[in-house]
């Protein structure tokens, strides 16, 4: 754990390649995103006040799922600079911003029902 601390560790454009543990870690992680876009792709289609909430997690699962695929096929290729650990790194960190915007995204959904209700409501007594 101590090499996480280190600079040279996560600069380096020549590192080792993952060990068979955190590749299998790493193509489970893919696969769960692309479930996770499977889910979302159905659930998009369907119409209500969490349609945008949908349509964006199936653009964050499916832009990471190819961000992942091509990291995982450097890292199996040993191809020297896109296997750096800072790339690794800049995807978690990127994902991790995501995803604080999408839950940003998920906590305005009840208001956004409760103002298509009253939407709704207010058309009724129109013409």
């Amino acid at each position: 754990m101590d090499r996480f601390i280190y600079p040279g560790y996560w600069f380096n454009l020549r590192p080792e390649p993952l060990t068979g543990q955190t590749f299998k870690f790493f193509i489970a992680f893919i696969f769960l995103l692309i479930i996770l876009g499977a889910t979302a792709y159905y659930l998009k289609t369907r119409s209500g006040a969490k349609n945008g909430l949908w349509l964006k997690i199936f653009n964050f699962s499916f832009t990471n799922t190819l961000l992942g695929v091509f990291l995982l096929f450097c890292n199996y290729e040993i191809i020297p600079f896109f296997t750096a650990r800072f790339f690794l790194a800049f995807w978690v960190i990127g994902m991790l911003l995501w995803l604080f915007s999408l839950a940003k995204v998920f906590k305005k959904i009840p208001k956004t029902i409760e103002d298509a209700k009253k939407q709704d409501e207010f058309k009724k007594y129109l013409p």
